[in-house]
């Protein structure tokens, strides 16, 4: 078993058994308030959670982020999530599929998503730094294992910079990224791991073809500061260090990464992830400027525990009935019409949005913000 299938599993059990979420007060979202509507004036029973993404349509506007796959152990959980996304039809990525270009004993831990999941909106997923070890093949062969409607480049730095084993060579990502866009048929999405993405990445990463951006801001799971846990059990102080003086309070935080992709002259759809919990998340999320929202660690345990789906489907249906209850009383029927709710931003939040610029632009372009 290679090290990258080793790391792998390692993750996923420090994710589902340790305390890897950043504190809720870094990813702002109570810093931010949707307006209480008294007469919304619509029928909660005919609102429509339907969402258009990347020319697929979902029931809802929550996916199954992108987590696991690449060891044997993995393939479980990969199915339960599966079945999740076809019988509720939600997108779902699987986790990076790098251990699966290493060696094809992996790769099955992967194609178990299509194969229970032969309808649903599928995203593959590679790292940045592979681009350039791998290339253009690499990623079609990562596309044709799933048969994926998408791929999704991650950027993984922060993690990257901490773990011994980790590729810190960053030069050419850009280019490779192009690249990609230019020779691949299917659209591209770059997605953070828990850092987020600043207005200035998401210029350039739509300038280079870009389809879509997935912020993963800081809010939610702390990849980095899951190698605290791998670092002590290998009595590396040195890397302990590290993830816990970058693993809690560095990065962008989801709130604001959203309003950064977002407020780009020219649109690109964005997808919120980093902290999302609850539907009064994913409603803020969507009035904040995002497309839809994904999470991973709130279907990650009740998914390990190997029965069977029951328990995620129960989890995005209440997340959906409270994005319902939410979008009811802002008076929205569609989550179109939630992107014009009128929202109230405080605090932290606000703060670092007027520092950054983006507060004005993004006030000019929605005007039911203040």
């Amino acid at each position: 078993m290679g090290n990258t299938s080793r790391r792998k599993i390692e993750q996923l059990r420090i994710c589902a058994e340790e305390e890897v979420e950043v504190e809720v007060r870094e990813n702002c979202f109570a810093d931010v308030m949707l307006v209480h509507v008294a007469l919304p004036e619509i029928d909660k029973e005919e609102i429509d959670l339907k969402t258009d993404f990347l020319g697929y349509s979902l029931n809802y506007p929550i996916m199954i982020a992108s987590m696991t796959g690449g060891h044997p152990e993995t393939k479980r959980t990969n199915e339960i999530l599966a079945e999740a996304a076809e019988t509720l039809g939600v997108g779902i990525g699987v986790g990076s599929q790098r251990a699966a270009l290493e060696s094809i004993e992996q790769e099955d831990s992967f194609r178990v998503v299509r194969d229970v999941a032969p309808n649903a909106f599928i995203y593959a997923n590679i790292g940045a730094p592979q681009l350039k070890e791998y290339g253009i093949e690499g990623v079609e062969r990562v596309i044709e294992l799933i048969d994926a409607d998408a791929i999704a480049i991650h950027l993984n730095f922060l993690q990257e910079a901490i773990q011994p084993e980790g590729n810190v060579d960053a030069r050419g990502c850009l280019a490779s990224i192009k690249e990609i866009c230019e020779a691949i048929k299917k659209p591209v999405i770059v997605k953070e791991t828990g850092a987020g993405i600043s207005y200035g990445v998401a210029k350039k990463l739509h300038a280079v073809g870009v389809s879509a951006i997935d912020v993963g801001g800081l809010g939610g799971t702390s990849l980095a500061a899951a190698e605290i846990y791998r670092a002590k059990a290998e009595g590396d102080d040195l890397g302990e260090h590290l993830g816990h003086l970058f693993g809690w309070d560095w990065g962008i935080p989801t709130v604001e990464s959203i309003v950064e992709c977002s407020a780009l002259p020219f649109p690109i759809p964005v997808i919120a992830t980093g902290g999302i919990r609850n539907g009064i998340d994913v409603a803020k999320s969507i009035a904040l400027g995002a497309d839809l929202c994904s999470a991973a660690l709130p279907f990650l345990k009740p998914a390990m525990e190997n029965v069977n789906a029951d328990k995620v489907i129960e989890k995005i249906k209440q997340m959906s009935e409270e994005l319902k209850v939410a979008m009811f009383l802002t008076g929205c029927k569609t989550t179109i019409g939630l992107k014009e709710a009128e929202v109230i931003i405080t605090g932290k939040a606000r703060e670092i949005m007027e520092q950054r610029g983006v507060f004005e632009r993004v006030k000019r372009k929605k005007r039911k913000i203040s």
